[in-house]
């Protein structure tokens, strides 16, 4: 049977539809079709696979930047992700990600990232999980033991303080790995509808000399249903903190609530600084969603990172996916990191440096793992003499997903 992948028309919108519903269920409801005017707005592009019978597979990829190393990096987030069941197993979704991932290299997409259903079948197309956005529920009766806050005193947020939220989002996203930075469709929202998807947005505002009226953090909430505590709940969905006075403030005043309100819901990931600041960790994991990541220019995604080992040089190589397969020299110079492809194959260079697998490079990147704990796992071979300054160059870091999609 024949197979071609090519973009998706907007005349295929009732099997891709269809074929959504088949993998995601359809709400009750049914799932309409978008009209031609929502989806060329929607920005994003969408991939099909069809054969003599029709649609078979299909994926949705979103342009966007996230952060890592203090830097915006142009991202692939992929979604959607559905396979026939009568076509599973066929080979259709590696052709379908080899297309989509290769424009995406040409739109500049250095990385791409995605919310698997099933990492296993990720992982043979060279992701990795780095991270999970996870909704956890935090008892806010614990929350009136936080210590009062100095300095800092909250209020309520307006269409007026939006700038100044964004800039709270970018300085604490650019000390992550990870956050979207909403900066582009779908991230990206109108400050009007912002606000009208919230019950409230309640701010951080420093008071002291000097700094006094500067938001410092803010959070954002939905009430709920509901006024007994054993059942009702507030759901969070940024809770974003400067200082740590700023995150004693914030959840002081969720802790306001648990006369009516027994728990918040609170998206977040991994141990976010914000929890640091609560007298105990007492929390429950309502819904966990690993988030994988892949390399897709290991040039564009490795060089240009600010560094302050000045001067290093470190070899390596990349073996396991052909588009990325290859040895490469990476430097330091004026702080920032230098990458060149080496005339070396990847059998020579396994007996001179790292070696590192598709894996094993998302990893790195990530600072999900270090280079020792990558040779545990089998995503890092050959020689070992740089593996020291592989982990300097690209540290151990706590990674951050507020956002998904």
């Amino acid at each position: 049977m024949s197979l071609t992948v090519r973009p998706v028309k907007y005349a295929d919108q009732p099997d891709y539809t269809r074929l959504g519903g088949e993998a995601f269920g359809t709400p009750g409801d049914g799932r309409p079709v978008p009209t031609r005017e929502e989806w060329e707005a929607a920005g994003f592009r969408e991939w099909g696979a069809f054969d003599d019978d029709g649609l078979a597979a299909r994926l949705r990829v979103y342009g966007f930047t996230s952060w890592f190393h203090g830097a915006r990096v142009p991202t692939a987030g992929v979604a959607g992700v559905a396979v026939e069941p009568e076509r599973r197993g066929s080979g259709h979704l590696g052709r379908l990600f080899d297309a989509a991932l290769e424009q995406a290299r040409e739109h500049g997409e250095v990385i791409s990232t995605l919310y698997p259903t099933a990492p296993g079948i990720y992982r043979g197309l060279g992701y990795e999980v780095v991270g999970s956005y996870d909704d956890v529920d935090v008892p806010l009766l614990n929350l009136n033991r936080v210590a009062a806050p100095e300095g800092v005193v909250t209020r309520r947020a307006g269409i007026a303080d939006f700038d100044a939220m964004v800039a709270v989002h970018h300085r604490w996203a650019a000390a992550q790995n990870g956050p979207v930075s909403r900066a582009e469709k779908p991230f990206w929202t109108p400050p009007e509808k912002f606000f009208a998807d919230y019950t409230g947005v309640t701010l951080a505002i420093d008071t002291t000399e000097g700094t006094a009226g500067e938001v410092i953090g803010f959070a954002s909430w939905i009430r709920g249903e509901g006024y007994t505590p054993a059942t009702a709940l507030m759901e969070v969905d940024d809770l974003i903190a400067l200082t740590p006075d700023a995150a004693r403030a914030l959840w002081r005043t969720l802790g306001s609530f648990s006369t009516v309100v027994g728990t918040a819901r609170v998206s977040t990931s991994g141990l976010d600084p914000a929890w640091l600041v609560l007298p105990d960790l007492t929390s429950t994991v309502h819904s966990a969603h690993p988030y994988m990541l892949r390399i897709l220019d290991v040039a564009g995604a490795l060089g240009g990172v600010r560094s302050p080992l000045e001067g290093a040089r470190v070899p390596f190589a990349v073996r396991g996916a052909r588009d990325l397969d290859g040895a490469w020299t990476l430097t330091v110079s004026d702080g920032v990191t230098h990458l060149e492809r080496d005339a070396l194959t990847i059998e020579d260079a396994h007996h001179q440096r790292p070696v590192l697998s598709p894996n094993g490079l998302a990893l790195l990147y990530a600072g999900a793992q270090s280079a020792a704990n990558l040779r545990l796992a089998g995503h890092l071979t050959g020689a070992p003499t740089h593996d020291t300054a592989l982990t300097a160059l690209f540290p151990p870091r706590q990674l951050h997903v507020r956002d998904y999609f």
